[in-house]
């Protein structure tokens, strides 16, 4: 079932939206090698409830097995789901997904940005730069009339077409009163298939994007999902509003910008 919002919900996304917009931005003020995936974590929860709202992703999931943290902390050839860990530190050179979610007043948020630790190879920049490039064409096709094909495809043709290899285990999907809700938007397809898209539709889209293979496996823990290949992957994520003639973005890239400008690789 695919839920419209009204405009009085989509303010209350937004404000969601925009708690994990800074809190990723209070999150990258610490990204640095030698620093822990817990001490991240631990200062993304602080500012969540700071905030007056509540951390999405901790304790989410089956109740065998939920997640226990605040942020999915993925690095390298970590594709998302990464649990932090007092143990696990940054390092020179790795690229880190940090992906976040909040739930205030019944209604969600959540959006992911990968950041480069120090001085990154050229290569990896390079998969960073087209990954997020490839999220803002995908939004570009979420306007009122188009379907969810034409979102997957554009992520996908701009990907592919730069040599990259496009998860397809994993999507994007629509966001609302619940964490995940439909539609499911994969990041590849074809143009004009899946739901036709419709004012007020509200999707969280997702880019996963890898240096080699799409082909992904699930570890031990039962989440961290890693490529098959050992190589590196990057996710971006933004949450939106579908709108006659443009979607309308409601989480912002604009604070990580500001904390980040002068202190990571200003090639992305």
């Amino acid at each position: 079932m695919i839920y419209l919002k009204s405009e009085s919900e989509i303010e209350k996304m937004r404000e969601s939206a925009q708690i994990v917009s800074r809190t990723l931005a209070e999150v990258a003020k610490h990204i640095e090698p030698g620093v822990s995936t817990a001490k991240l974590d631990q200062i993304a929860e602080d500012f969540i409830k700071k905030n007056n709202a509540r951390p999405a992703f901790k304790g989410y999931g089956p109740k065998r097995n939920p997640f226990p943290a605040t942020l999915c902390i993925s690095i390298n050839e970590e594709v998302v789901h990464g649990i932090p860990s007092e143990k696990r530190k940054l390092k020179e050179g790795d690229i880190v997904s940090v992906d976040c979610g909040v739930e205030k007043n019944g209604y969600f948020g959540d959006h992911a940005y990968t950041f480069p630790v120090g001085e990154c190879d050229d290569k990896k920049i390079r998969l960073l730069r087209v990954t997020l490039e490839s999220l803002y064409k995908g939004i570009e096709q979420a306007k009122h009339g188009n379907s969810i094909g034409d979102i997957s495809n554009a992520v996908q043709t701009y990907c592919e077409d730069e040599g990259f290899g496009v998860v397809r285990d994993l999507v994007g999907h629509g966001l609302g009163k619940s964490l995940h809700e439909d539609p499911s938007v994969p990041n590849f397809g074809k143009k004009g298939r899946g739901n036709r898209l419709r004012s007020g539709m509200t999707l969280a889209i997702e880019p996963m994007i890898t240096m080699g293979s799409w082909k992904v496996a699930t570890m031990e823990d039962g989440w961290t999902v890693v490529t098959a290949d050992k190589e590196v992957a990057a996710h971006y994520e933004h949450d939106i509003v579908v709108r006659e003639g443009k979607a309308e973005i409601l989480s912002t890239f604009d604070y990580i910008r500001e904390i980040t400008k002068s202190r990571i690789n200003a090639k992305i």
